[in-house]
């Protein structure tokens, strides 16, 4: 685990992404106390599909009613 702090970190930025690519942690810290970690990035394992929750999800019949008190608000009469 590698401790900087924020004026060391931007001067080092470059060496210390090069650290996270091969798997080590940095943490940045300010007066000595770590307020951040630096990790590698692992994206999702797979692009999202259009349609997942197809048929999963259920929409209430009075999904486009609004109450009362909520309507009175935006100024929407019944």
């Amino acid at each position: 685990m590698i401790l900087r702090n924020i004026s060391e970190a931007k001067a080092e930025l470059s060496a210390l992404i090069e650290a996270v690519t091969r798997g080590e942690e940095v943490l940045i810290g300010k007066a000595g106390v770590p307020v951040a970690r630096l990790v590698r990035y692992h994206g999702a394992s797979q692009p999202r599909q259009p349609g997942a929750l197809k048929g999963r999800i259920k929409i209430g019949p009075d999904f486009k009613t609004l109450p009362p008190d909520i309507a009175a608000a935006f100024g929407i009469e019944d």
